[in-house]
């Protein structure tokens, strides 16, 4: 008996060759559906397996183990139903531009699940992003949006895996030698400016991340770029400063954005710590009741 991967297809191991060749027949039982048995060349089983037969099978584990990622082919297979005729009308109706809000929301979830170290919240919320990748995939292979160049979720997975490769030669080619993160990091954006041939150090930066994020970042590119501490921003409004506090962090080797929210949840935290220990309606709260009630 060999067992077949619905995930698979008729994916056989090399050492079920000869039984499949010494075999007078291939049979297949119920579990194994009509396009998996025709592929296979397999007969459907009606009674008795016939002396010197092999029979193919869904039941039971597989004869050949199913590579790590094999459950991502149900992913992709759960949304080809919900994009397809008969299949969910909501989901059939979204585009790119209606997905964005979700996508956006589904990261900031998996960063506080992060953040909080929910292990089942985290696997959760990547199942979340997964499916937003899934489902911008699913959309660009239907729609190609005017310029004739669909794509599908095979052509995201392919482009990802050339871009990892030639991003670690150290790896893959063995043509250099980089032995700490710094090093990596620094090689990666080299890397990226030729492959991208980008003419400023501030080109690729998303424009439209978080405030200080975004500062964060553009410091990190312009002093990887060489340029001098005292050419960043420069002023006493409110944005100059919260400029240069985010440089000076960034450059000491923190994660202002990281640090920053650290301390905003903190906050909040207290806030409901305090609006508990005064028992009564926060709005209703006096200054020196909210001080009477501020954790010491």
């Amino acid at each position: 008996m060999i067992v077949l991967s619905r995930r698979l297809g008729p994916v056989l191991p090399a050492s079920a060759l000869p039984v499949l060749r010494a075999a007078s027949a291939v049979y297949a039982d119920d579990s194994v559906p009509d396009s998996l048995a025709v592929a296979a060349g397999a007969q459907r089983l009606t009674g008795s397996l016939p002396a010197g037969a092999v029979l193919l099978t869904c039941e039971g584990t597989p004869t050949a183990p199913e590579p790590a990622g094999a459950a991502l082919l149900d992913a992709v297979a759960v949304m080809d139903r919900l994009r397809s005729p008969g299949g969910c009308p909501w989901d059939a109706e979204q585009t790119h531009e209606s997905l964005l809000q979700y996508l956006v929301e589904e990261t900031y979830e998996l960063y506080q699940a992060i953040e909080d170290g929910e292990r089942a919240d985290i696997r959760e919320e990547l199942g979340d992003v997964l499916l937003q990748v899934l489902f911008h995939a699913r959309v660009a292979a239907e729609d190609p949006a005017g310029d004739g160049a669909p794509f599908t979720i095979d052509d995201v997975a392919a482009d990802l895996v050339a871009k990892l490769v030639g991003r670690h030669p150290h790896v893959f080619a063995g043509t250099e030698r980089i032995d700490t993160a710094v090093a990596q990091e620094g090689r990666w954006e080299e890397l990226k400016r030729a492959e991208k041939q980008r003419g400023s150090a501030v080109d690729g930066v998303p424009l439209g991340q978080p405030a200080v994020a975004l500062a964060a970042k553009l410091v990190s590119r312009t002093a990887r770029a060489g340029l001098p501490a005292d050419l960043l921003p420069t002023g006493d409004d409110v944005g100059a400063r919260l400029f240069r506090e985010i440089a000076a962090a960034k450059r000491a080797g923190e994660e202002p954005e990281s640090a920053l929210r650290t301390t905003a949840r903190e906050f909040a935290d207290t806030v409901r710590a305090a609006e508990k220990a005064a028992g009564t309606d926060p709005h209703a709260l006096t200054g020196e009741a909210w001080r009477a009630a501020w954790p010491s």
